[in-house]
């Protein structure tokens, strides 16, 4: 156990961006814990006849994709257009209809998280600790803002504020015309802790975000001050490793409700307006995040079990294991279908009635780590290994 601790904290202080290495050691710790030597396998996908259909509709090459690193690359989808990027600093853009590409920009920059689409501007974080905004046009740079450390949380707008999450743990909000910082809140980091893909949210006028410890706190998008704070996960177990809560995944906002989960931390809803718990329930976490139906949460948990929840108390509705240990992204909710991605490249569609597996693609033989876009009835996907993908489902 102080050997897997030490190494987990040295794996933190020297950011190491390899994910692998970073699996592999959350596998060794997991071992440890449970007294096992070797991590559960991930299961092997059973022969499946399909009762959706999904097809893609056009593929793109983007570069070198993720490059084997820790980054957060997405999809930004407008009505025209799809944007992303490499690692390496390319981004383009392509026709949302047939996947032509229009531009491409070499930024030079080991690029970390973005792009995301604000205005007349595409947002993007580096690992050198730059938030960018290049022109949604061209590419050409518009703006570059150098922050207190690397970027893998996704830039959020709203009231002309880019706000932005570093991986030392602050929070800033960036003029979006120009860069310049209008302020900062800082949030000291435990001693242990878990590297975190997870951005804030934007709901109204408050900042949402959570942070290690169960905390969950809102801030004001135009100034930065402290709106309120929660105690949203509350840490259980006899050693450090067991008490470790990481609130690292996205806050979800539905109605007036605030919905969190992350490493070790449950499900908890809160309110949005006063921080005040609704309700929590501990058998089911996810670094990931949730996504929200009408009158239900899914959620893919830390074994890639997937589970819908009660919107009104967190009760469990169903839980489907045949994708267990596959590494599953957020599931992505497409008319009463649900999507996921994951490590050998596959997306996967679950009925949201019950759970059951309903369709399956290969989109490509490396992993997709980010959710699946959903917009106006297509699927947009980016693997680690730089295809870009539309997707119809019927």
């Amino acid at each position: 156990m102080r050997l897997a601790l030490a190494l987990l904290a040295s794996l933190w202080l020297a950011g190491c961006s390899q994910l692998g290495a970073f699996e592999d050691l959350g596998n060794s710790i997991q071992g440890l814990i449970s007294g096992n030597d070797n991590a559960e396998p991930p299961r092997e996908l059973e022969p499946l006849e399909p009762s959706v259909n999904m097809t893609v509709l056009w593929k793109a090459s983007v570069g070198k994709g993720y490059d084997d690193q820790v980054v957060n690359l997405v999809p930004a989808v407008t009505a025209s257009t799809v944007y992303v990027a490499d690692r390496r600093g390319l981004v383009q853009a392509h026709n949302r209809q047939d996947g032509e590409r229009l531009w491409a920009a070499e930024t030079r920059l080991e690029l970390s998280a973005g792009p995301v689409v604000a205005g007349d501007k595409l947002l993007l974080g580096t690992s050198n600790a730059e938030l960018i905004a290049i022109s949604l046009v061209d590419g050409t740079l518009v703006w570059k803002s150098t922050l207190s450390s690397e970027i893998l949380a996704l830039p959020r707008v709203a009231h002309q504020r880019v706000v932005i999450r570093t991986s030392d743990g602050r929070l800033a909000g960036v003029d979006l015309n120009n860069g310049a910082i209008r302020w900062t809140h800082d949030r000291s980091i435990p001693p242990l802790s878990v590297r975190s893909l997870g951005s804030p949210t934007i709901a109204g006028d408050l900042v949402l975000d959570g942070f290690g410890g169960g905390k969950l706190i809102a801030l004001n998008v135009a100034d930065g001050k402290l709106v309120w704070e929660t105690t949203a996960a509350i840490p259980h177990g006899r050693s450090e490793v067991e008490r470790l809560v990481e609130l690292d995944a996205d806050p979800l906002v539905k109605d007036d409700t605030v919905y969190i989960t992350g490493f070790q931390g449950g499900v908890t809803a809160v309110n949005l307006n006063d921080g005040d718990i609704l309700w929590r329930q501990t058998t089911v976490s996810s670094s990931h995040g949730l996504a929200a139906g009408r009158r239900s949460l899914y959620i893919s948990d830390a074994s890639s079990d997937v589970w819908q929840l009660d919107l009104r108390n967190g009760a469990d509705l169903w839980k489907q294991d045949a994708l267990h240990q596959r590494r599953l992204t957020v599931p992505a909710l497409i008319r009463n279908r649900l999507v996921v991605g994951d490590f050998e490249g596959y997306l996967h569609a679950l009925s949201a009635d019950d759970g059951s597996l309903v369709g399956r693609l290969q989109v490509d033989d490396t992993p997709v780590r980010a959710a699946p876009v959903v917009d106006s009835e297509t699927l947009f996907v980016y693997t680690a290994g730089g295809v870009l993908a539309a997707i119809g489902i019927d």
